[in-house]
């Protein structure tokens, strides 16, 4: 049963097109015999028991499309007391992290191979996240494909309904356009959010959040990284 049905009278606007990409023979190995370790088969409609997904009752942070998975990895290995999320629909990226959770022998990282939004809206219980994150999501730079930005009022809500009260939203971007749309939608959204920043301002990238070869590309070609966190309300 969908807990939030208004959100979904229409077909809905997906956020990413599934571009395979091949996946290398050792990417192909590791979706095989990992999956079953790190891997969750979510079904839609299954609310996620995330206690017993890690075995433990430490604070979960989700990650939206984690891309290669590098970063998160990095941030799981940094924060052993947290737990980690990631989806994403890409299968070589799937295949990159779970080869990466078993070289650092990380135990504190579920992965699910899924379209987050529906992930959010089904599988997760009420405020029951201590951080959600989105970094470098497709910009959809041209307008006529601006309605597939990931971030809306919808997946605000969302998002917001998923944190628990002083949860972290964390997002960056490093095109300017939606660092700004983003920006003044969550400062519209201020019965969910406040930003700890001050009103109207990016937050500095925090020492948590470590630098990926996407964002060091976009700088080397001038484009600024913009971070936005933002605090749920109580």
């Amino acid at each position: 049963m969908n807990p939030l049905p208004h959100l979904r009278t229409r077909r809905p606007i997906r956020s990413f097109v599934l571009r395979q990409g091949r996946l290398t023979p050792a990417q192909n190995r590791a979706c095989q015999r990992l999956w079953p370790q790190y891997g969750v088969d979510w079904a839609p409609g299954a609310v996620l028991d995330l206690a017993s997904l890690f075995g433990n009752a430490h604070p979960v942070v989700l990650e939206i499309g984690f891309g290669n998975g590098e970063s998160l990895a990095t941030m799981a290995a940094q924060d052993p007391e947290r737990n980690w999320l990631g989806i994403e629909v890409h299968g070589p990226g799937v295949g990159h992290l779970l080869l990466e959770l078993e070289r650092r022998e990380l135990s504190n990282v579920r992965v699910i191979r899924h379209d987050a939004i529906e992930v959010l809206s089904q599988g997760i219980a009420p405020a029951s996240l201590a951080g959600v994150q989105l970094f470098f999501p497709d910009p959809w730079p041209k307008r006529r494909h601006q309605k597939r930005r990931i971030l809306n009022p919808e997946s605000i809500e969302l998002i917001a309904r998923a944190l628990r009260p002083g949860g972290l939203f964390h997002a960056a971007t490093d095109w300017e356009p939606y660092a700004e749309q983003m920006l003044a939608l969550l400062s519209q959204s201020s019965e969910f959010f406040s930003n700890p920043a001050g009103p109207g301002c990016f937050s500095p990238r925090p020492p948590s959040r470590p630098p990926t070869r996407f964002e060091q590309r976009g700088e080397r070609l001038g484009h600024r990284v913009n971070d936005l966190i933002f605090q749920r309300r109580a």
